[in-house]
């Protein structure tokens, strides 16, 4: 776990938790609006995630030296090939961010807004191919897509830097030692933030919509509601929010290699964390994302004590005890912890003032 690659204790160990639920929280929303309230069976959100990631590798670093050269010509920093030298000139970017922390905080804003439109582009040409395919079909072309975008960050250096992967710079480099810290606390504050504005989408008319849309789609059509271009307007809207979560992880992992970018952390995992919390409800969304989290990297932190012991090695453990977690969830409660409830679109104020009138009048 990454806590413990950089010697952290049990402090390391909850700001890693508090990362990886904040960035995985993101998705699963994404995913949330997509599967959950428009019906869109998305099993290729590593697409979104991918982009993002791959942007800041490729860009931040660029960027970073850009912005020191305009500012120091007399000392430019210099390269023949960046992607074999970026560990030595992430290190030297990085010496100048700590000092600019106002350069750090343009270069990271600046980024994640070009991941965001990268995602969304990308979502909106995903979108053309797929949108008017049903079910599985649409499932697997989106899943194909996402496989070919991962190839491409393999195959092509300049982007992630292939087999060996690039460094990209710490825009919380100012912070010093607190840098974890730091982070972890920017990413609770977008996860609450994208929360709050898919919350206040969804509870508006155009979340009615798009529930008409998942429950009976003709009914929406018959209504003159456009389902096509509310499908791919999701699309858009979840990529790009995929690629926000993909560049926040590229930036606390502080590099990007593009094996680390494969559906079974970016697609599968997030499926599973939404179904464990309840589909169409982004508090279930949270909730089941906390759950598999706090499951899967205490496993993973504390399997070792099962070396030995088991008949089986121990490298699969957090594999089948989440696959034994989600098979009793799909038993027990298929609707996850959370499950859909009805969306109150009026002011609580006024609802219950209604509910008393038709109480005393009764």
């Amino acid at each position: 776990m990454i806590g413990e690659l950089f010697g952290g204790g049990v402090s390391q160990f909850v700001l890693d938790i508090i990362a990886l639920f904040s960035i995985y929280s993101i998705v699963v929303l994404s995913l949330n609006l997509e599967a959950g309230y428009t019906g869109i069976p998305n099993f290729g959100k590593l697409l979104g995630v991918a982009v993002g990631a791959f942007t800041v590798s490729a860009l931040s670093g660029r960027l970073a030296i850009l912005f020191h050269n305009l500012e120091n010509p007399s000392s430019p920093i210099t390269y023949k090939d960046y992607v074999q030298e970026s560990a030595k000139l992430v290190f030297e970017v990085n010496k100048w961010l700590a000092e600019n922390p106002l350069m750090a905080i343009l270069l990271l804003f600046l980024t994640l807004a070009i991941a965001a439109l990268a995602g969304g582009a990308i979502g909106y040409l995903a979108s053309y191919p797929a949108i008017r395919l049903r079910g599985d079909y649409l499932a697997i072309t989106l899943l194909a897509m996402a496989e070919a975008v991962r190839v491409i960050g393999y195959n092509y250096p300049p982007i992630a830097g292939g087999t060996l992967g690039m460094q990209v710079p710490n825009p919380f480099a100012a912070v010093g030692e607190n840098r974890y810290a730091a982070v972890t606390a920017f990413l609770a504050l977008m996860v609450l933030v994208t929360y709050v504005l898919y919350s206040k989408m969804l509870c508006s008319p155009l979340g009615r919509v798009l529930r008409a849309t998942r429950d009976n789609e003709l009914s929406a059509e018959s209504l003159g509601k456009d389902v096509v271009s509310y499908r791919k307007k999701v699309i858009v809207i979840g990529t790009a929010t995929a690629a926000v979560a993909g560049a926040l992880y590229a930036y606390y992992t502080g590099g990007v290699i593009a094996t680390a970018y494969h559906r079974v952390a970016w697609t599968f995992w997030p499926w599973v964390m939404l179904m464990l919390g309840g589909m169409a409800n982004n508090l279930g969304a949270l909730v089941g994302t906390f759950i598999f989290v706090v499951m899967r990297y205490s496993i993973i932190r504390y399997k070792t004590v099962f070396e030995g012991i088991l008949p089986f090695n121990v490298v699969w453990l957090d594999y089948m005890l989440l696959g034994i977690a989600l098979l009793v969830v799909l038993m027990l409660r298929p609707q996850g912890v959370l499950p859909e409830k009805p969306v109150r679109t009026v002011k609580k104020t006024f609802y219950d003032a209604d509910r008393r009138y038709k109480i005393e009048t009764s």
